[in-house]
Formats: structure tokens, sequence, C-alpha cells
């Protein structure tokens, strides 16, 4: 297949950064880069421009670099706690989630992090601190300690059983009322 050498001018995933020179297929780049102004072909002129593109890669990549250092350390300050249902025999009902830490992070701290970046082996059912790592950057990564609580069952299941009860009658006197008005329905017709 015919290879064409172009110069990247944007991060294109799987493919390179910007200022980067690549060899890739020339479909590829007549019909997608170039189109899409990801990729400027080799020429004596974008050659000079090269200098100014890895000028502005240095500059994106330093400021990504402090902003992963400083979530990190607004991660490693914060402190989470998260409650579970639990039943009689402490087993959890639920368990927290990479998707549940990413929406407290963004949250409490006003942060958007990929779910993806949160090493997590699997869910936490377990009360007690835990620790997980959050690859912020390929650098930078940031240690979050939170808690998980069981949450505490009502002492009077009582009157929470009264109440679902009075609750239950209206929902049968709802339901008859729509069932009579389509019955009242049917008769007049």
């Amino acid at each position: 297949m015919p290879l064409t050498e172009i110069i990247l001018t944007e991060n294109v995933p799987g493919l390179g950064a910007e200022a980067d020179l690549v060899k890739v297929r020339r479909g590829y780049a007549r019909n997608y880069l170039l189109p899409h102004g990801k990729a400027h072909e080799v020429t004596p002129g974008t050659l000079r421009q090269l200098d100014a593109l890895k000028q502005k890669r240095a500059e994106r990549e330093a400021r990504e670099l402090n902003e992963a250092e400083e979530l990190a350390r607004r991660i490693g300050k914060a402190r989470f706690v998260f409650t579970l249902e639990t039943g009689e025999t402490g087993k959890a009902f639920g368990s927290v989630t990479a998707q549940d830490i990413m929406n407290r992070i963004k949250n409490e701290l006003g942060a958007e992090i990929d779910r993806h970046k949160i090493v997590l082996e699997r869910p936490i059912k377990d009360t007690g601190e835990h620790e997980v790592t959050i690859k912020l950057h390929h650098d930078v990564t940031a240690q979050l300690v939170f808690q998980v609580k069981s949450a505490e069952e009502p002492r009077d299941r009582g009157a929470e059983a009264d109440s679902a009860a009075a609750d239950e009658p209206e929902k049968r006197k709802k339901h008859r009322f729509f069932h009579r008005k389509k019955e009242e329905k049917k008769e007049t017709e």
C-alpha cells in the first residue's frame, strides 16, 4: 500500500501528537486527516512551521502536567465517606464503583476525570478505609483515601410499616378510581 508522510497538527489517538512526522496510508491522509485539519502535507513551508508546532506541544504538555499535579494535591487532601446499605449479617447490598468515585470527585472537587483512570480491580463491597490509585497523567498518580460505612437501619420499624400500610390503601383507591372510570365509559357507550 502506498504511504505518505504528513505532519500532525493536533493529537490523534493511536497515531501521535502535534509536530510528529508520521507515515500513513494515502487514503487515510487524503480522506480524514487533511480535510479535518489534523495534519499537513510535508512541504518546505510546513517544515518551517514545525518549530512552532513543537513549541505549542511543549506548552500544552507542561500545562497538562501542572493541572494534573494540582488535581493530585486536591485529591490527596480530600476525604470522602460512602454509605452502603447492609443486611443484618453485615453483607453489603451495593458497592462503590469507579463511576461512584468519579461522580463524587466531580461533585466535591469540581474536577472531571475519566472513570477508566481510576485503578479499581473490583467494586468495593466491604466497610472500612480504602485507598484507590488514580492515574491523572503518565507521570502523575494520586492516592484517594475514603471511608465506606454501613447505612444505619431505622430503629422504629413499626412506624415505618404503619406508614407503608397507610400508603397502600390510597394506591388501591386510585387504582380502583381509574378502573371504575373505564367501566363507566364502557357503560355509556
